[in-house]
């Protein structure tokens, strides 16, 4: 059903007076933040905090759009991602980064033992977020980002999720888990968020597809440059969340005990049948590439055939808390 106009406005006034009913007072979010075991911060940083949970002016929607540098282009195989934090708890290091082409989705990752943080961009042009602003308005537990109302879900004490319109076109989501008082360190990060653009350049491009895939997906990830690997996914444009193939380069062997040797980019391979094939070769840096998928034996060869290896990947930034 559309919402009109009208109903629209409603719900968005409904939603800021539910705001300004549940606005603690400032001394108590103090006194949590503490409690969450974080150093104290600037003064002018405390009161990005308590704007985030008292309504100052009402109606006020503040956007940020992202920007680009001319060494944070996107290219094939290598998205820039749009967004990144202005703060993180102490101990969170960055060890995964991924996105693509189009709608594609943003995600980084910051770990510190099992806990995790994750942030994530969307599209308002991808049908599943395009009324995310309606979402918001509509439910109760409520608290504003950056001056835009923003909705808070699956609050636990120990995980919570934020999520929030940065612009008319992006939606993004502050996720955290296994932390104590989630729920205001993620409001912490949500509110230092911005427009500020990493790039994800690993050691892999694609090549040539097969006929009806297109590339879906680049990531990087590890806990150092030491145990880095990069991956790709393609896709059924008429499926696009859905990987057909996945590309792997990593320092760690892929099993290939009892595989059928194939001949992979000029040299010894091997292959691996089931209804998820497997095709690996080991590169001359003595990492492996795999390529995976429920494809037929030469396509997944002709795949491997066309990747292309890039001699500088940039591994530099994970297991650092930002780059």
């Amino acid at each position: 059903m559309t919402r009109s106009e009208h109903d629209t406005e409603t719900l968005i006034r409904d939603s800021l007076d539910r705001l300004a009913a549940r606005a603690p007072d400032g001394d108590a979010v103090r006194d949590a933040l503490a409690r969450a075991g974080r150093q104290r911060r600037p003064a002018t940083k405390l009161a990005l905090v308590a704007a985030a949970v008292v309504v100052l002016v009402a109606g006020v929607f503040v956007g940020t759009r992202a920007i680009t540098t001319p060494d944070l282009d996107p290219a094939a195989s290598r998205p820039v991602l749009g967004y990144s934090p202005g703060w993180l708890p102490d101990g969170f290091t960055e060890q995964y980064r991924e996105g693509g082409p189009g709608t594609a989705p943003q995600v980084r990752r910051w770990f510190a033992g099992p806990a995790e943080v994750t942030l994530s961009v969307y599209s308002t042009a991808d049908p599943e977020w395009s009324q995310t602003e309606l979402r918001i308005a509509s439910i109760r537990d409520q608290v504003l980002v950056r001056g835009r109302v923003a909705m808070v879900t699956g609050d636990t004490g120990t995980a919570a999720l934020i999520t929030w319109l940065a612009d008319d076109d992006h939606v993004l989501t502050a996720r955290v888990t296994g932390v104590p008082e989630a729920r205001l360190v993620a409001l912490w990060i949500a509110q230092g968020v911005t427009a500020a653009p990493v790039g994800v350049r690993g050691e892999l491009r694609f090549g040539a597809l097969p006929a009806g895939l297109t590339e879906r997906s680049a990531a990087v990830k590890g806990t150092g440059p030491g145990d880095a690997s990069t991956e790709l996914t393609a896709a059924d444009p008429a499926r696009p969340s859905v990987p057909a193939v996945r590309v792997t380069a990593s320092a760690g062997s892929p099993g290939v005990t009892g595989a059928a040797p194939v001949t992979v980019r000029g040299g010894q391979g091997f292959f691996v049948a089931g209804r998820e094939a497997t095709v690996a070769v080991r590169l001359p840096s003595g990492r492996w590439l795999t390529v995976s998928g429920a494809r037929p034996e030469a396509e997944l060869v002709a795949v491997a055939d066309g990747v292309r290896l890039d001699p500088s990947p940039d591994y530099r930034w994970l297991g650092r808390a930002t780059s």
